[in-house]
């Protein structure tokens, strides 16, 4: 699907053809699209391909005057309910996935062309003016806007992950289930996803701020900056994150271990305390003469209540329940 974006006065506005110093926003492209796109832009077919593969990596190249940035942009997809019905957007039903998805940006003389296998978030906020004061004339700039955009949007999904981990971790306190500990391990593998993609980003920007494959005039390098501050921030914030997701999935862990070997050790004090009474009535209730008081029933039943008692007494002063 192409769209085509360009802004009157400050406002960003879809026109209905391409023109010069218009963005043009390709999601999913057929081949007839990716057909009109080189023959009408002279876009390099294998530049509009890179970001329909989910397995591109990060990188930025040039050839024949036109500038190819493949950069990963963070997704937030909500799971379906097993009724079909999506969950409340609340921390006591979210089952959000976080992960990575490729997007290619490409500089031509005249235009910028975004690429994406799917509708993303970035793309929807320039294209209903989320973003304020952006031109899609002033190219660079405009290229800058999306890649601060990106960060933010990491930095944003980064608040939300630690968020539901600090909730999951409370529940985890009441009860130990298996759907938190799930949960905690889908999340821990989602900062491994942006933890690995932010840091070739963070490559990606230092070869751009170089100056070497897009020329930069000085307001642009001063966006690229912070650009690439939010990025490190952004990869500070993943590891911090991992780091305590890993450290709380091995304590857990531990918990649960530790918590089996207790609930094993009581069950086989109980075992034993069951135990006694069943020895003492075997031994009144076989064929067999001589045992003592064996006409009294009360005399076993006072045995197997006494033994019972010293069983229950050492059972409850035992340090398994501690």
């Amino acid at each position: 699907m192409l769209n085509f974006y360009k802004t009157e006065g400050n406002t960003i506005i879809e026109i209905e053809a391409l023109e010069a110093g218009c963005w043009v926003s390709a999601i999913a492209p057929t081949e007839a699209e990716i057909s009109l796109l080189e023959t009408r832009l002279g876009v390099d077919r294998d530049f509009i391909r890179s970001a329909l593969d989910e397995e591109e990596t990060s990188r930025i190249e040039s050839e024949e005057g036109q500038t190819l940035i493949v950069l990963d942009y963070p997704v937030a997809e909500k799971h379906e309910a097993s009724d079909g019905k999506r969950n409340r957007q609340s921390l006591e039903d979210d089952t959000i996935s976080y992960y990575t998805m490729p997007m290619s940006i490409i500089l031509t003389n005249s235009n910028v062309i975004t690429v994406s296998l799917k509708k993303n978030a970035i793309v929807d906020d320039f294209a209903s003016n989320v973003v304020k004061n952006v031109k899609t004339q002033f190219k660079t700039r405009f290229i800058f806007a999306i890649l601060l955009r990106i960060a933010g949007k990491y930095l944003q999904y980064l608040k939300q992950i630690d968020k539901i981990s600090n909730y999951v971790e409370s529940q985890l306190h009441k009860s130990m289930k298996n759907k938190e500990l799930i949960q905690l391990l889908g999340l821990e593998k989602s900062l491994v996803y942006f933890s690995t993609s932010l840091k070739s980003t963070e490559t990606v920007l230092e070869k751009i701020l170089r100056g070497r494959v897009i020329k930069l005039y000085d307001e642009d390098q001063d966006l690229l900056e912070d650009v690439l501050i939010e990025v490190k921030q952004a990869i500070e914030m993943s590891n911090i994150y991992s780091n305590i997701l890993s450290g709380t999935m091995d304590a857990f862990a531990s918990v649960i271990s530790n918590n089996l070997n207790i609930v094993m050790k009581v069950l086989t004090i109980i075992t034993i305390v069951m135990a006694v009474p069943t020895m003492v009535f075997s031994f009144y209730g076989m064929n067999v003469t001589g045992l003592p008081c064996a006409d009294n029933i009360y005399i076993p039943l006072g045995i197997s209540a006494v033994l019972a008692l010293i069983a229950g007494i050492v059972l409850s002063k035992s340090k398994f329940y501690k």
